[in-house]
Protein backbone atom coordinates (compact mmCIF):
# COMPACT_ATOMS: atom_id res chain seq x y z
CA UNK A 1 0.00 0.00 0.00
CA UNK A 2 2.90 2.36 0.63
CA UNK A 3 4.12 1.83 -2.92
CA UNK A 4 0.61 2.46 -4.25
CA UNK A 5 0.31 5.76 -2.32
CA UNK A 6 3.77 6.83 -3.47
CA UNK A 7 3.01 6.26 -7.14
CA UNK A 8 -0.40 8.00 -6.97
CA UNK A 9 1.12 11.07 -5.27
CA UNK A 10 3.92 11.13 -7.85
CA UNK A 11 1.39 11.02 -10.71
CA UNK A 12 -0.67 13.86 -9.19
CA UNK A 13 2.38 16.10 -8.69
CA UNK A 14 3.42 15.55 -12.32
CA UNK A 15 0.08 16.77 -13.73
CA UNK A 16 -0.72 20.23 -15.00
CA UNK A 17 -3.89 20.34 -17.21
CA UNK A 18 -5.63 19.35 -20.48
CA UNK A 19 -8.51 19.83 -22.88
CA UNK A 20 -10.62 16.89 -24.01
CA UNK A 21 -9.18 14.98 -26.92
CA UNK A 22 -10.93 16.42 -29.98
CA UNK A 23 -10.20 17.33 -33.59
CA UNK A 24 -8.46 20.46 -32.30
CA UNK A 25 -5.94 18.49 -30.23
CA UNK A 26 -6.27 14.98 -31.67
CA UNK A 27 -3.28 13.24 -30.11
CA UNK A 28 -3.16 12.11 -26.48
CA UNK A 29 -0.37 10.34 -24.60
CA UNK A 30 -0.92 8.95 -21.11
CA UNK A 31 1.45 7.81 -18.39
CA UNK A 32 0.33 6.12 -15.20
CA UNK A 33 0.31 3.18 -12.85
CA UNK A 34 -1.79 0.04 -13.07
CA UNK A 35 -3.28 -2.42 -10.61
CA UNK A 36 -3.97 -6.00 -11.76
CA UNK A 37 -6.12 -8.55 -9.98
CA UNK A 38 -6.54 -12.17 -11.22
CA UNK A 39 -10.14 -13.33 -11.51
CA UNK A 40 -9.69 -17.14 -11.12
CA UNK A 41 -10.82 -19.12 -8.09
CA UNK A 42 -8.51 -22.04 -8.94
CA UNK A 43 -5.37 -20.08 -8.08
CA UNK A 44 -4.19 -18.15 -5.09
CA UNK A 45 -3.00 -14.67 -6.12
CA UNK A 46 -2.57 -11.22 -4.73
CA UNK A 47 -3.14 -7.79 -6.34
CA UNK A 48 -0.20 -6.27 -8.12
CA UNK A 49 0.67 -2.59 -8.44
CA UNK A 50 3.03 -1.67 -11.23
CA UNK A 51 4.40 0.97 -13.53
CA UNK A 52 4.27 2.04 -16.18
CA UNK A 53 0.99 2.05 -17.98
CA UNK A 54 1.48 3.85 -21.30
CA UNK A 55 -0.99 4.73 -24.05
CA UNK A 56 -1.08 6.72 -27.26
CA UNK A 57 -4.34 7.52 -29.05
CA UNK A 58 -5.71 9.72 -31.78
CA UNK A 59 -9.14 11.29 -32.04
CA UNK A 60 -11.07 10.30 -35.20
CA UNK A 61 -14.57 11.82 -35.14
CA UNK A 62 -17.87 11.78 -33.27
CA UNK A 63 -16.22 11.18 -29.89
CA UNK A 64 -14.25 8.10 -31.10
CA UNK A 65 -10.51 7.62 -30.71
CA UNK A 66 -8.20 4.71 -31.58
CA UNK A 67 -4.87 3.86 -30.00
CA UNK A 68 -2.52 1.42 -28.34
CA UNK A 69 -1.54 0.79 -24.73
CA UNK A 70 1.18 -1.04 -22.83
CA UNK A 71 1.31 -2.11 -19.15
CA UNK A 72 3.88 -3.72 -16.87
CA UNK A 73 3.23 -5.25 -13.46
CA UNK A 74 4.18 -8.11 -11.11
CA UNK A 75 2.36 -10.11 -8.42
CA UNK A 76 2.30 -13.54 -6.80
CA UNK A 77 0.34 -16.47 -8.24
CA UNK A 78 0.28 -19.54 -5.98
CA UNK A 79 3.07 -17.93 -3.95
CA UNK A 80 5.27 -17.62 -7.03
CA UNK A 81 6.24 -14.18 -8.29
CA UNK A 82 4.80 -13.59 -11.73
CA UNK A 83 5.71 -10.88 -14.20
CA UNK A 84 2.90 -9.28 -16.15
CA UNK A 85 3.06 -7.49 -19.50
CA UNK A 86 0.26 -6.44 -21.84
CA UNK A 87 -0.05 -4.63 -25.16
CA UNK A 88 -3.43 -3.83 -26.75
CA UNK A 89 -5.13 -1.97 -29.52
CA UNK A 90 -8.16 -0.02 -28.29
CA UNK A 91 -11.17 1.97 -29.43
CA UNK A 92 -12.43 4.67 -27.07
CA UNK A 93 -15.70 6.65 -27.07
CA UNK A 94 -16.10 9.90 -25.11
CA UNK A 95 -19.62 10.00 -23.71
CA UNK A 96 -19.62 13.77 -23.12
CA UNK A 97 -17.38 16.81 -23.59
CA UNK A 98 -16.22 19.32 -21.02
CA UNK A 99 -14.14 19.34 -17.90
CA UNK A 100 -15.23 15.85 -16.80
CA UNK A 101 -15.33 13.35 -19.68
CA UNK A 102 -16.48 9.78 -18.98
CA UNK A 103 -15.66 7.26 -21.67
CA UNK A 104 -16.06 3.64 -22.74
CA UNK A 105 -13.34 1.57 -24.34
CA UNK A 106 -12.77 -1.88 -25.79
CA UNK A 107 -9.81 -3.63 -27.34
CA UNK A 108 -7.85 -6.69 -28.31
CA UNK A 109 -4.26 -7.64 -27.51
CA UNK A 110 -1.85 -9.95 -25.75
CA UNK A 111 -1.23 -10.51 -22.03
CA UNK A 112 1.74 -12.32 -20.48
CA UNK A 113 1.76 -14.15 -17.13
CA UNK A 114 4.84 -16.18 -16.11
CA UNK A 115 8.27 -16.54 -14.63
CA UNK A 116 9.98 -18.66 -17.32
CA UNK A 117 12.82 -16.53 -18.61
CA UNK A 118 14.51 -19.28 -20.62
CA UNK A 119 12.46 -18.54 -23.73
CA UNK A 120 13.27 -15.57 -25.90
CA UNK A 121 11.11 -12.48 -26.39
CA UNK A 122 8.73 -10.60 -24.16
CA UNK A 123 5.79 -12.85 -25.00
CA UNK A 124 6.95 -16.52 -25.26
CA UNK A 125 4.12 -18.66 -26.66
CA UNK A 126 3.60 -20.74 -23.52
CA UNK A 127 3.11 -17.65 -21.33
CA UNK A 128 1.18 -15.20 -23.59
CA UNK A 129 -2.53 -15.19 -24.31
CA UNK A 130 -4.77 -13.37 -26.74
CA UNK A 131 -6.89 -10.92 -24.76
CA UNK A 132 -10.16 -9.11 -25.32
CA UNK A 133 -11.08 -6.27 -23.02
CA UNK A 134 -13.77 -3.74 -22.21
CA UNK A 135 -14.03 -0.99 -19.62
CA UNK A 136 -14.98 2.49 -18.47
CA UNK A 137 -12.92 5.54 -17.56
CA UNK A 138 -12.98 9.19 -16.65
CA UNK A 139 -10.76 12.08 -17.71
CA UNK A 140 -10.66 15.21 -15.56
CA UNK A 141 -9.43 18.19 -17.62
CA UNK A 142 -8.24 21.17 -15.68
CA UNK A 143 -5.90 23.09 -18.01
CA UNK A 144 -5.31 23.39 -21.73
CA UNK A 145 -2.79 20.57 -21.95
CA UNK A 146 -3.16 18.05 -19.13
CA UNK A 147 -5.75 15.75 -17.53
CA UNK A 148 -5.93 13.20 -14.73
CA UNK A 149 -7.50 9.92 -15.82
CA UNK A 150 -8.70 6.76 -14.16
CA UNK A 151 -10.13 3.59 -15.73
CA UNK A 152 -11.03 0.01 -15.00
CA UNK A 153 -11.40 -2.88 -17.46
CA UNK A 154 -12.13 -6.56 -17.51
CA UNK A 155 -9.62 -8.54 -19.58
CA UNK A 156 -10.45 -12.02 -20.84
CA UNK A 157 -7.29 -14.14 -21.34
CA UNK A 158 -8.31 -17.76 -20.64
CA UNK A 159 -5.61 -19.56 -22.61
CA UNK A 160 -3.13 -21.88 -20.93
CA UNK A 161 -0.80 -20.00 -18.66
CA UNK A 162 -3.03 -16.89 -18.53
CA UNK A 163 -5.96 -15.72 -16.43
CA UNK A 164 -9.00 -13.52 -16.72
CA UNK A 165 -8.18 -10.39 -14.78
CA UNK A 166 -9.15 -6.83 -13.87
CA UNK A 167 -6.87 -3.92 -14.67
CA UNK A 168 -7.24 -0.52 -12.98
CA UNK A 169 -5.26 2.49 -14.20
CA UNK A 170 -4.60 5.95 -12.81
CA UNK A 171 -2.39 8.48 -14.56
CA UNK A 172 -2.05 11.71 -16.44
CA UNK A 173 -2.75 12.53 -20.08
CA UNK A 174 -1.32 15.16 -22.34
CA UNK A 175 -3.15 16.29 -25.47
CA UNK A 176 -1.14 17.71 -28.36
CA UNK A 177 -1.34 18.44 -32.05
CA UNK A 178 -3.39 21.62 -31.59
CA UNK A 179 -2.50 24.60 -33.81
CA UNK A 180 -1.88 27.79 -31.82
CA UNK A 181 -0.18 30.31 -34.14
CA UNK A 182 0.03 33.15 -31.60
CA UNK A 183 1.02 30.89 -28.68
CA UNK A 184 -1.63 32.30 -26.38
CA UNK A 185 -2.98 28.95 -25.23
CA UNK A 186 -6.13 29.18 -27.38
CA UNK A 187 -6.25 26.90 -30.40
CA UNK A 188 -6.55 28.55 -33.80
CA UNK A 189 -9.90 26.88 -34.33
CA UNK A 190 -11.30 28.64 -31.26
CA UNK A 191 -9.13 31.75 -31.50
CA UNK A 192 -11.04 34.73 -32.90
CA UNK A 193 -7.70 36.58 -33.16
CA UNK A 194 -5.32 33.75 -34.20
CA UNK A 195 -2.47 36.05 -35.24
CA UNK A 196 -2.41 38.17 -32.05
CA UNK A 197 -1.74 36.76 -28.56
CA UNK A 198 -4.79 37.25 -26.37
CA UNK A 199 -6.76 35.98 -23.44
CA UNK A 200 -8.78 32.82 -23.06
CA UNK A 201 -11.79 34.70 -21.66
CA UNK A 202 -11.89 36.80 -24.84
CA UNK A 203 -11.64 33.85 -27.24
CA UNK A 204 -7.95 34.50 -27.84
CA UNK A 205 -8.24 38.25 -28.48
CA UNK A 206 -6.28 40.85 -26.50
CA UNK A 207 -7.70 43.69 -24.43
CA UNK A 208 -5.01 46.33 -24.92
CA UNK A 209 -6.63 49.06 -22.84
CA UNK A 210 -7.80 46.70 -20.10
CA UNK A 211 -11.39 47.92 -20.11
CA UNK A 212 -12.91 44.44 -20.22
CA UNK A 213 -13.81 44.72 -23.90
CA UNK A 214 -11.65 42.69 -26.33
CA UNK A 215 -9.91 44.65 -29.07
CA UNK A 216 -11.91 42.97 -31.83
CA UNK A 217 -15.10 44.42 -30.31
CA UNK A 218 -13.57 47.66 -29.02
CA UNK A 219 -14.03 50.75 -31.19
CA UNK A 220 -11.23 52.40 -29.17
CA UNK A 221 -8.85 49.50 -28.37
CA UNK A 222 -6.12 51.75 -26.97
CA UNK A 223 -8.37 53.91 -24.76
CA UNK A 224 -10.26 52.50 -21.80
CA UNK A 225 -13.99 53.00 -22.20
CA UNK A 226 -17.35 51.48 -21.37
CA UNK A 227 -19.54 48.85 -22.95
CA UNK A 228 -22.25 51.48 -23.51
CA UNK A 229 -19.79 53.50 -25.59
CA UNK A 230 -18.60 50.41 -27.50
CA UNK A 231 -15.31 50.45 -25.61
CA UNK A 232 -14.65 54.18 -26.07
CA UNK A 233 -14.35 56.90 -23.41
CA UNK A 234 -16.84 59.76 -23.00
CA UNK A 235 -14.89 62.49 -21.23
CA UNK A 236 -17.68 65.07 -21.14
CA UNK A 237 -20.37 62.57 -20.14
CA UNK A 238 -22.82 63.67 -22.82
CA UNK A 239 -23.59 60.14 -23.97
CA UNK A 240 -21.55 60.49 -27.18
CA UNK A 241 -18.29 58.54 -27.42
CA UNK A 242 -15.19 60.70 -27.81
CA UNK A 243 -14.32 59.15 -31.17
CA UNK A 244 -17.67 60.37 -32.52
CA UNK A 245 -17.81 63.60 -30.51
CA UNK A 246 -16.77 66.78 -32.35
CA UNK A 247 -16.38 68.45 -28.92
CA UNK A 248 -15.14 65.65 -26.60
CA UNK A 249 -14.28 68.11 -23.80
CA UNK A 250 -17.63 69.94 -23.75
CA UNK A 251 -21.00 68.30 -23.14
CA UNK A 252 -23.32 68.69 -26.10
CA UNK A 253 -26.15 67.01 -27.93
CA UNK A 254 -26.38 64.38 -30.63
CA UNK A 255 -28.07 66.93 -32.91
CA UNK A 256 -24.97 69.11 -32.63
CA UNK A 257 -22.59 66.13 -33.10
CA UNK A 258 -21.66 66.20 -29.42
CA UNK A 259 -21.09 69.97 -29.24
CA UNK A 260 -23.02 72.61 -27.29
CA UNK A 261 -25.03 75.42 -28.90
CA UNK A 262 -24.58 78.21 -26.39
CA UNK A 263 -26.74 80.79 -28.16
CA UNK A 264 -29.43 78.31 -29.22
CA UNK A 265 -29.38 79.38 -32.87
CA UNK A 266 -29.09 75.86 -34.25
CA UNK A 267 -25.38 76.21 -35.08
CA UNK A 268 -22.96 74.18 -32.93
CA UNK A 269 -20.33 76.21 -31.06
CA UNK A 270 -17.45 74.49 -32.84
CA UNK A 271 -18.57 75.92 -36.20
CA UNK A 272 -20.41 79.01 -34.93
CA UNK A 273 -18.43 82.17 -35.75
CA UNK A 274 -20.52 83.99 -33.14
CA UNK A 275 -21.21 81.38 -30.44
CA UNK A 276 -22.53 83.95 -27.95
CA UNK A 277 -24.90 85.69 -30.41
CA UNK A 278 -28.01 84.25 -32.00
CA UNK A 279 -27.35 84.14 -35.71
CA UNK A 280 -28.27 82.50 -38.99
CA UNK A 281 -27.11 79.09 -40.17
CA UNK A 282 -26.44 80.58 -43.61
CA UNK A 283 -24.14 83.18 -42.00
CA UNK A 284 -22.03 80.70 -39.96
CA UNK A 285 -24.09 81.35 -36.84
CA UNK A 286 -23.63 85.11 -36.86
CA UNK A 287 -26.36 87.71 -37.16
CA UNK A 288 -26.58 89.49 -40.50
CA UNK A 289 -25.34 93.05 -40.67
CA UNK A 290 -28.05 95.65 -40.07
CA UNK A 291 -26.38 99.00 -40.64
CA UNK A 292 -29.45 101.11 -39.93
CA UNK A 293 -30.54 99.03 -36.94
CA UNK A 294 -34.12 98.66 -38.13
CA UNK A 295 -34.24 94.88 -37.63
CA UNK A 296 -34.03 94.17 -41.35
CA UNK A 297 -30.69 92.65 -42.42
CA UNK A 298 -28.78 94.69 -44.91
CA UNK A 299 -29.02 91.85 -47.42
CA UNK A 300 -32.81 92.16 -47.35
CA UNK A 301 -33.02 95.90 -46.70
CA UNK A 302 -34.02 98.02 -49.67
CA UNK A 303 -32.85 101.03 -47.62
CA UNK A 304 -29.79 99.66 -45.72
CA UNK A 305 -28.62 103.09 -44.59
CA UNK A 306 -32.04 104.31 -43.50
CA UNK A 307 -34.10 102.85 -40.68
CA UNK A 308 -37.38 101.57 -41.98
CA UNK A 309 -40.16 99.06 -41.64
CA UNK A 310 -39.87 95.32 -42.24
CA UNK A 311 -43.24 95.45 -43.99
CA UNK A 312 -41.74 97.99 -46.38
CA UNK A 313 -38.53 95.97 -47.07
CA UNK A 314 -36.52 97.96 -44.55
CA UNK A 315 -37.45 101.35 -45.94
CA UNK A 316 -39.35 104.04 -44.07
CA UNK A 317 -43.08 103.58 -44.25
CA UNK A 318 -44.80 105.41 -47.09
CA UNK A 319 -46.57 108.43 -45.61
CA UNK A 320 -50.31 108.05 -45.59
CA UNK A 321 -50.75 111.41 -47.37
CA UNK A 322 -48.59 110.15 -50.23
CA UNK A 323 -50.51 106.89 -50.30
CA UNK A 324 -53.78 108.78 -50.51
CA UNK A 325 -52.35 110.86 -53.34
CA UNK A 326 -51.23 107.81 -55.27
CA UNK A 327 -54.55 106.05 -54.82
CA UNK A 328 -56.57 109.01 -56.04
CA UNK A 329 -57.29 110.42 -59.46
CA UNK A 330 -53.83 111.95 -59.60
CA UNK A 331 -52.27 108.49 -59.95
CA UNK A 332 -52.54 108.38 -63.73
CA UNK A 333 -51.16 110.53 -66.60
CA UNK A 334 -52.25 109.69 -70.13
CA UNK A 335 -50.27 110.48 -73.29
CA UNK A 336 -51.32 111.07 -76.85
CA UNK A 337 -50.46 108.43 -79.47
CA UNK A 338 -46.83 108.47 -80.57
CA UNK A 339 -46.06 111.28 -78.12
CA UNK A 340 -43.80 111.61 -75.11
CA UNK A 341 -44.52 115.26 -74.30
CA UNK A 342 -46.05 115.74 -70.90
CA UNK A 343 -49.71 116.77 -71.47
CA UNK A 344 -50.72 120.19 -70.17
CA UNK A 345 -53.43 118.64 -68.01
CA UNK A 346 -50.71 116.67 -66.15
CA UNK A 347 -48.80 119.74 -64.96
CA UNK A 348 -51.10 120.28 -61.97
CA UNK A 349 -50.74 116.61 -60.97
CA UNK A 350 -46.98 116.88 -61.04
CA UNK A 351 -47.10 120.07 -58.99
CA UNK A 352 -49.28 118.31 -56.42
CA UNK A 353 -46.81 115.41 -56.36
CA UNK A 354 -43.93 117.86 -55.91
CA UNK A 355 -45.69 119.35 -52.90
CA UNK A 356 -46.14 115.96 -51.28
CA UNK A 357 -42.48 115.07 -51.92
CA UNK A 358 -41.38 118.31 -50.35
CA UNK A 359 -43.47 117.47 -47.28
CA UNK A 360 -41.79 114.05 -47.06
CA UNK A 361 -38.14 114.61 -48.05
CA UNK A 362 -37.16 110.96 -47.43
CA UNK A 363 -39.59 109.62 -50.03
CA UNK A 364 -38.32 108.57 -53.45
CA UNK A 365 -40.28 107.49 -56.52
CA UNK A 366 -39.86 105.33 -59.55
CA UNK A 367 -41.34 106.52 -62.83
CA UNK A 368 -42.46 103.70 -65.12
CA UNK A 369 -43.14 104.31 -68.80
CA UNK A 370 -45.63 102.26 -70.87
CA UNK A 371 -46.88 102.18 -74.48
CA UNK A 372 -49.71 100.68 -76.49
CA UNK A 373 -49.12 98.17 -79.28
CA UNK A 374 -49.14 100.73 -82.08
CA UNK A 375 -45.87 100.32 -83.96
CA UNK A 376 -43.14 97.76 -83.38
CA UNK A 377 -42.25 96.51 -79.91
CA UNK A 378 -38.76 97.96 -80.26
CA UNK A 379 -40.18 101.36 -81.08
CA UNK A 380 -42.69 101.16 -78.21
CA UNK A 381 -39.89 100.25 -75.78
CA UNK A 382 -37.98 103.40 -76.73
CA UNK A 383 -41.17 105.48 -76.63
CA UNK A 384 -42.01 104.31 -73.07
CA UNK A 385 -38.48 105.21 -71.98
CA UNK A 386 -38.83 108.70 -73.44
CA UNK A 387 -42.17 109.17 -71.64
CA UNK A 388 -40.71 108.17 -68.28
CA UNK A 389 -37.78 110.54 -68.71
CA UNK A 390 -40.00 113.41 -69.88
CA UNK A 391 -41.96 113.14 -66.61
CA UNK A 392 -38.70 112.95 -64.66
CA UNK A 393 -37.41 116.07 -66.43
CA UNK A 394 -40.66 117.90 -65.68
CA UNK A 395 -40.37 117.09 -61.96
CA UNK A 396 -36.72 118.15 -61.91
CA UNK A 397 -37.70 121.37 -63.65
CA UNK A 398 -40.32 121.85 -60.95
CA UNK A 399 -37.62 121.58 -58.29
CA UNK A 400 -37.57 117.88 -57.29
CA UNK A 401 -34.05 116.51 -56.61
CA UNK A 402 -33.03 114.10 -59.39
CA UNK A 403 -31.59 111.65 -56.81
CA UNK A 404 -35.14 110.97 -55.62
CA UNK A 405 -36.33 109.95 -59.08
CA UNK A 406 -35.81 106.67 -60.96
CA UNK A 407 -37.21 105.63 -64.33
CA UNK A 408 -38.16 102.28 -65.80
CA UNK A 409 -39.49 101.51 -69.26
CA UNK A 410 -41.79 98.53 -70.02
CA UNK A 411 -42.87 99.30 -73.58
CA UNK A 412 -46.05 97.43 -74.50
CA UNK A 413 -45.45 94.51 -72.07
CA UNK A 414 -47.86 95.60 -69.28
CA UNK A 415 -51.16 96.74 -70.81
CA UNK A 416 -54.14 97.51 -68.56
CA UNK A 417 -56.67 97.28 -71.40
CA UNK A 418 -57.02 95.59 -74.76
CA UNK A 419 -55.06 97.16 -77.56
CA UNK A 420 -57.59 96.26 -80.27
CA UNK A 421 -59.79 99.25 -79.43
CA UNK A 422 -59.11 102.96 -79.51
CA UNK A 423 -60.18 103.44 -75.91
CA UNK A 424 -58.04 100.51 -74.80
CA UNK A 425 -54.94 101.88 -76.48
CA UNK A 426 -55.62 105.29 -74.93
CA UNK A 427 -55.83 103.72 -71.46
CA UNK A 428 -52.49 102.03 -71.95
CA UNK A 429 -50.80 105.36 -72.60
CA UNK A 430 -50.67 106.20 -68.94
CA UNK A 431 -48.91 107.13 -65.72
CA UNK A 432 -50.05 105.38 -62.54
CA UNK A 433 -48.92 105.97 -58.94
CA UNK A 434 -49.11 103.15 -56.41
CA UNK A 435 -48.38 102.77 -52.67
CA UNK A 436 -44.77 101.86 -53.38
CA UNK A 437 -44.22 105.45 -54.44
CA UNK A 438 -43.98 104.47 -58.08
CA UNK A 439 -45.16 106.73 -60.91
CA UNK A 440 -46.30 104.71 -63.91
CA UNK A 441 -46.43 106.64 -67.17
CA UNK A 442 -48.82 105.27 -69.78
CA UNK A 443 -48.52 105.31 -73.54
Amino acid sequence: MKNLAYHIITALIATTVLNAQTSESPWAVSVGANIVGVQDDTVDSDTGFGVPHLSLSRYIAGGFSIGAQFAKNSFDVNSISSDYLSVDGIVKFNITEGKYVPYLFAGYGISKFGTDSSKGGNFPSTEAARTTLGGVGLNYYFTDNWAINASTSYRSASEKGAYNHLQHVIGVSYNFGVQDSDKDGVSDKKDVCPEIPGLKEFEGCPDTDGDGIPDNKDACPEEAGSAEMNGCPDQDGDGIADNEDACPDKAGSSEMNGCPDSDGDGVADNVDKCPEQVGDVANNGCPWDDGDGDGVADKDDACPEEAGDAANNGCPAVPQKLIDFLQGDNSKILFRADSYSVPNNAISKLNDLKAVLEEYPDASITIEGHASEDGSSEYNQKLSDKRANSVKDALIAAGVDASRLETKAYGETKPVAKNDTKSGRAANRRVVFDRRVVIKIGE
